[in-house]
């Protein structure tokens, strides 16, 4: 309601949830569909890192698995907005505030905001050994406008 009355063109619209949106996330752009940003939260001393990720409306990653040979995997925390987030052979799964995925080591998957919809999630990386990221084809628009908002 204040943004209404205090109206202002100049006035930035905001994203990222309570972690803010971060800059946009040049090193990982070949690799998303529309553009993302990151804002990096804290890393513990094992290793795991907390990211805030946004996505812009339409935005995803391509597919990609997290591989490790023991421990590894992926949390992911939704903090603002709406997404979709798929595995391999699953349907996709909507997701919105305060939705929470586990996602296993090695585990082929995709992530990102809905058609009409800024999204942002914590990405919590868990350590584990050889741990390491593939990433492989984009989501395809076809497979993506298929999806139910």
């Amino acid at each position: 309601m204040i943004n209404e009355v205090y109206a202002d063109d100049n006035i930035k619209e905001v994203h990222g949830g309570a972690f803010g949106m971060g800059e946009p996330n040049v090193k990982f752009a070949k690799y998303f569909i529309g553009n993302s940003y990151l804002k990096p939260i804290a890393k513990t001393e094992n290793g795991i890192g907390f990211a805030n990720v946004t996505f812009e409306p339409g935005c995803r990653n391509n597919w990609h698995v997290h591989k490790a040979t023991n421990g590894g995997g992926q949390v992911l925390i939704c903090v603002e907005g709406e997404g979709w987030y798929q595995e391999e052979g699953k349907p996709a799964q909507s997701l919105k505030v305060g939705d929470i995925v586990v996602i296993p080591a090695n585990v082929k998957h995709w992530h990102g905001a809905k058609k009409d919809s800024w999204f942002s999630h914590i990405a919590v990386e868990i350590p584990g050994e050889n741990a390491s990221n593939e990433w492989l084809e984009p989501v395809s628009d076809e497979e993506y406008n298929k999806l139910d908002d």
